[in-house]
């Protein structure tokens, strides 16, 4: 195997190799009795498979085998001209059987030949191969779709979608890589016309210049080289260009040609003797050949009539008759085979599995998605998922996607477990366009809201992109603005991804450089839900953590003095002060506002313990007289920072926290000790009863 490996790519030099190189006759008899069986070999292997990636390297194998008639057409022509039209013996037979002693007569059949290739054969191919790469691509989302929605119904499992996947990515290369190499067929049948001419017209003149003969002699002898030398070409060429429509007009089947063809002509008997009876009354007409027509009627006749005493539609065998009565029965119970699927309680089980993370599209967004058609959201999904890693320290799972034909085409859903928890819509021909505040001159378009953060926009056409950013929009691009909308949704949600088994693959990340700090307090000291729930409080509050080893220290310090897994966190908090100092300041600054000591004795005092940890307990009137301070201040100073950030004690926080989740969302509290001493504190303003 490594020899032909090495041989493969010698072969293709020495091809090219032959343009330059002059054979004598013998050898180039030779090449052309080996470029015939090439071809030979190549028509039955497409008659034989029975599908066309069984010869997925079609495509290779016809441009080698164009460029070899090329290089032989050449160095005939080289040897015709040259050596009086003594070409080789191939050449002088093909051209004396087709001439048959009339040069005229046969140069018109040779021309005939060409032009049946050229004209109906090559470029019948072409078009069927040009046609079957658009829709073969056209359908490669709908096939990607279907094969995901059967491996998340538990028809298929991975490996089985994976192999499905790759088989249409081959499909879709294979006849686009047709679609091009059809060309190389069509401009051979142009060469070898421009060829023959070259071949005739140069070999009259270099005969008559040489002085070989008479005129006549000098025609007859080039006549006869240059018909050989085009039938020698062309025949091979003939021979591929059918392989070429053979294997671009295979629809799917289960068998090869040869038998689809047997078994398909002769399944109806009743149109074989319909056939033989019409063929029979033709011999009626005067001047018709009647012996010639009742031998063709007598054998349709005699076939049909045969299939119809065997009692079965075609050349079928017992296990084919058997396979085609169970293919019946299913189309017509369809409903109960699918009741029967549904008694095995364990495929019911596969119906409950629900994804983390999941996002529908309707089927006009389904080329934004679809890689197979250059569309680039999971690329994107990809480089998000590595960000995210890196700035919050959490892997997030896979995003399932799935058509739906249910929602308006131009929409998409997230959902999270199985629940929708967002949707947007975007046009897929169009840009989103926002007005960042210095927009000079407003532009005409399509109003909507951008979906990731709610802010007012215009849906404009691609024709007026350059004039929306000359006047001062934002230029957003369809998928773009659905990643923007999935990447927020995911930061907002990433505590109620983050699992029990997520968490587990970060302690064994960590235990690959300090797994004594992991046994020592992982399930040892608390258990990995506990440990799970201290995690996601902090990645609730936007916290990283990247940094486990430093929580992992602080838990194994304080967990044997608390179990209660909010005060827990509250020193992982302190303990991660450098980190939350620089996600929220700025420039060496952090600008907050204050809360007011009344403020936090009035929350102080509504904290009650129970043997489950504490828990705030304030009357209405004084949480909306908080809630109306807050609230107030934070409008105040909107405009100043687009998060508010609220400065209060260490004992207040987590309780001032909830609050703020309820009726302020995505303000963000912190307490001092959780401030690094070198950060400037900028106070904006103070939250006062």
């Amino acid at each position: 195997m490594k020899k032909a490996k090495n041989l493969v790519p010698l072969l293709v030099v020495a091809i090219v190799l032959l343009i330059v190189i002059p054979l004598p006759p013998f050898l180039l008899d030779l090449m052309f009795i080996i470029n015939i069986t090439i071809s030979l070999v190549i028509l039955l292997t497409t008659m034989y498979i029975k599908e066309t990636l069984q010869f997925s390297i079609f495509p290779s194998v016809l441009l080698i085998t164009t460029l070899f008639r090329l290089c032989l057409n050449i160095s005939s022509t080289r040897l015709i001209l040259s050596k009086g039209g003594a070409a080789g013996q191939v050449i002088k037979t093909f051209g004396e059987f087709v001439i048959g002693g009339d040069a005229v007569v046969g140069f018109i059949i040779f021309l005939i030949i060409v032009l049946v290739q050229f004209i109906v054969i090559t470029k019948g191919s072409e078009r069927v191969a040009e046609v079957s790469a658009r829709f073969t691509l056209d359908a490669m989302p709908g096939k990607q779709m279907a094969i995901d929605a059967d491996l998340s119904s538990g028809l298929i499992d991975e490996q089985t979608a994976k192999i499905r996947r790759s088989k249409i990515q081959r499909e879709a290369d294979f006849f686009g890589a047709m679609d091009g190499a059809s060309k190389f067929v069509k401009g051979d049948a142009i060469i070898s016309i421009i060829t023959t001419f070259i071949n005739l017209v140069g070999g009259t003149v270099v005969g008559m210049v040489v002085n070989h003969g008479s005129f006549a002699d000098v025609l007859s002898t080039y006549a006869i080289a240059t018909v050989g030398d085009g039938l020698v070409s062309q025949l091979p060429s003939l021979i591929i260009s059918t392989a070429t429509g053979i294997i671009v007009t295979r629809s799917a089947s289960e068998n090869n040609l040869a038998e689809d063809l047997s078994k398909q002509f002769l399944s109806q008997p009743k149109v074989l003797i319909s056939a033989g009876s019409v063929i029979g009354i033709s011999c009626l007409i005067p001047g018709f050949p009647k012996i010639q027509i009742l031998v063709v009627a007598a054998f349709l006749i005699f076939l049909g009539t045969y299939m119809l005493k065997q009692g079965k539609e075609g050349p079928l065998t017992a296990e084919e008759a058997a396979q085609k009565a169970m293919e019946e029965a299913a189309a017509m119970q369809e409903d109960n085979s699918e009741i029967a699927y549904y008694r095995n309680i364990d495929n019911v089980y596969g119906l409950l599995q629900v994804e983390p993370i999941e996002m529908e599209f309707g089927y006009s967004l389904i080329p934004l998605v679809d890689e197979g058609g250059g569309g680039t959201f999971i690329d994107r999904v990809v480089m998000f998922r590595k960000q995210f890693a890196m700035e919050m320290g959490v892997v997030i799972p896979s995003v399932r996607l799935r058509d739906n034909g249910m929602i308006n085409p131009n929409q998409y859903t997230i959902k999270l477990k199985g629940e929708e928890v967002a949707r947007g819509e975007v046009l897929v021909d169009h840009y989103l366009a926002l007005d960042a505040g210095n927009v000079s001159i407003p532009i005409s378009g399509i109003d909507t809201i951008e979906p990731a953060f709610g802010i007012p926009a215009k849906w404009i056409s691609e024709n007026r992109k350059d004039e929306a950013e000359l006047a001062g929009y934002t230029i957003i691009d369809p998928i773009s603005v659905i990643v923007t909308h999935m990447t927020e949704v995911i930061r907002q949600h990433a505590h109620e991804i983050l699992t029990r088994q997520d968490v587990m693959a970060l302690l064994e990340n960590l235990k690959k450089t300090n797994q004594m700090l992991v046994d020592d307090t992982v399930p040892a000291l608390l258990p990995i839900g506990d440990f799970q729930k201290v995690l996601a409080n902090l990645v609730r509050e936007g916290i990283p953590i990247r940094d486990l080893e430093s929580i992992l220290e602080t838990v194994a310090d304080y967990a044997p003095l608390f179990k209660d897994t909010d005060m827990l966190t509250e020193y992982v908090r302190q303990a991660l002060k450098r980190t939350i100092t620089r996600k929220f300041s700025e420039a060496g600054s952090i600008k907050v506002l204050t809360v007011d000591t009344e403020v936090e004795n009035t929350i102080m005092a509504a904290v009650k313990q129970s043997e489950h940890g504490s828990y705030l307990a304030l009357d209405p009137d004084s949480v909306q007289k908080i809630v109306t301070a807050m609230t107030g201040k934070i409008s105040e100073i909107k405009n100043i920072v687009p998060s508010p950030i609220i400065l209060t004690s260490p004992v207040v926080r987590m309780y001032l926290q909830k609050i703020a989740d309820q009726f302020s969302p995505g303000t963000y509290v912190l307490s001092f000790n959780e401030i690094d001493t070198n950060v400037q504190i900028q106070s904006l303003g103070n939250i006062e009863i």
